[in-house]
């Protein structure tokens, strides 16, 4: 696992990366635009190649991560919001692929009145032309990670299921992956709290979506209680989730890819963002998890509680 957080850009994206590197994050995601704005992200390409070269140069960053904004739900049927969600979600796609991102993560929207069944093809439509759009221009593009929702509301992407529909959906484009948020699970009332539970979890999510789907990890504790269809977010240790629950999953044996970037999207010890403490514990846990997993006679054996 490799393990970062979301980083302030105030400065620009060079300034991020310092930031990024400051804090011995592995791991980097960033906003290529404003993320409650609708103003798309500059047609510049020469700030990216930047980043990118210095990115490349790290010996700290080993992988770049951006965020789509959440305004984005290409749910939406035909109008203002429909047009400006693909228009957006096409411009973070290329600037995403010019940073040298490995995908780019994407909260699937909301069906508002549409209809959840109908949800999913809506979805991968505007997604897979969105990745057709940027490839036959750049003549690449990064994956689109779909992110499990929180679930409150008439949001689509609450369970492993609404996610594999909206891949089956765009014909199984190895292009579209998931993102999995720890405390969007836990909203949704699926609890790991032990390493049986942690690794049922990760079993369903081989069996209806694939390991292979899985390119990145949001890791969050939460500041609501289990099944409360909010999003809300803690820094780890200090939500309901817990430590040894956190620790239970991160070490589950079928997680352990060296290359799968982890992403901290937790409010840090002053409010401004998580900082090197944050990822220290981030690692702790993880050790922690793996060691309490070894004492209990096996990988896939053990238990605990927060």
């Amino acid at each position: 696992m490799r393990f970062g957080a979301q980083v302030r850009q105030s400065g620009g994206l060079l300034a991020a990366l310092g930031r990024g590197e400051e804090m011995g994050a592995e791991v980097l995601q960033l906003f290529a635009q404003n993320s409650r704005q609708w103003r798309l992200p500059d047609t510049d390409e020469e700030p990216y190649r930047a980043y990118r070269r210095a990115a490349a140069a790290s010996t700290v960053v080993s992988a770049t991560v951006c965020h789509a904004p959440y305004l984005i739900n290409v749910i939406s049927p035909d109008g203002p919001t429909a047009e400006r969600s693909r228009a957006s979600l096409v411009a973070n796609l290329r600037a995403a692929t010019l940073l040298g991102a490995e995908g780019l993560v994407l909260h699937p929207g909301s069906h508002r009145g549409v209809g959840a069944q109908s949800a999913a093809a809506r979805i991968a439509a505007v997604v897979v032309d969105g990745l057709h759009r940027v490839q036959e221009e750049l003549g690449t593009v990064c994956d689109l990670l779909l992110e499990n929702t929180a679930g409150s509301g008439a949001t689509v992407g609450r369970s492993f299921a609404e996610l594999a529909a909206i891949i089956e959906a765009g014909g199984g484009d190895h292009r579209l992956g998931v993102c999995l948020d720890t405390q969007h699970l836990w909203a949704t009332g699926v609890s790991y709290q032990s390493a049986q539970t942690a690794d049922a979890v990760v079993d369903q999510l081989a069996s209806e979506i694939g390991l292979d789907r899985l390119r990145c990890l949001h890791l969050n504790d939460s500041k609501v209680p289990l099944g409360a269809m909010s999003d809300r977010h803690a820094n780890l240790g200090e939500g309901t989730i817990g430590t040894v629950a956190l620790g239970a999953l991160l070490s589950s044996p079928r997680l352990q890819d060296p290359a799968l970037p982890v992403v901290l999207e937790v409010p840090g010890a002053a409010r401004a963002g998580p900082g090197g403490a944050d990822l220290e514990r981030a690692r702790r846990i993880h050790a922690d998890g793996l060691a309490l997993r070894a004492a209990n006679g096996g990988a896939r054996a053990g238990s605990g509680g927060r």
